[in-house]
């Protein structure tokens, strides 16, 4: 389809608890590629979830794999439709960015690991575990789903938000 605008913070969109998708039609399959389009037009990105286009629905991707933090623990391209955390142990702190915030990066708090249950393009549904980074991305782009941004996780307002350099 074609890559979009990613909303930027304050948008009021950006803090809106998403709806369910009831069911798998061309509009998602449109959805789905357009988020595809505008990770991989993101510099750096690992992964994009609807809100950030302007959309109110459960519906995000995640590839760590092409990530120097990711390339060596990953599950490939995920398109994740109504994605729901199942099970999470321990906790690790990481530096974590934003497309919706590029002029900031911050210390976060995470779970290290993660099993996460979605339904897939086709309709099915899908149960991963993943850990690292590519756990980190996906508790990312889900907390865009429920109207929280890494500025709402992090670690010490005083001492873990950092002004990004450059953003490429």
């Amino acid at each position: 389809m074609a890559t979009q605008t990613i909303l930027r913070y304050p948008h009021p969109l950006l803090k809106k608890v998403c709806h369910d998708v009831d069911g798998i039609d061309d509009n998602i399959q449109n959805l789905v590629e357009d988020l595809l389009d505008t990770m991989h037009a993101g510099p750096g990105s690992v992964g994009v979830a609807a809100p950030q286009i302007g959309v109110t629905l459960r519906v995000c991707v995640v590839d760590v794999s092409a990530s120097r933090n990711g390339r060596d623990n990953n599950h490939g391209l995920l398109c994740m439709i109504n994605p729901e955390i199942v099970a999470r142990s321990g906790t690790a702190t990481m530096r974590e960015g934003c497309m919706s915030i590029p002029d900031y990066t911050g210390d976060v708090e995470r779970a290290t690991s993660i099993s996460v249950r979605f339904q897939q393009r086709d309709g099915t549904v899908r149960e991963i575990s993943a850990s690292g980074f590519e756990a980190v991305a996906i508790q990312h782009e889900m907390d865009h789903l429920d109207g929280v941004l890494f500025l709402d996780r992090i670690v010490s307002v005083k001492t873990g938000l950092f002004r990004r350099k450059n953003y490429t």
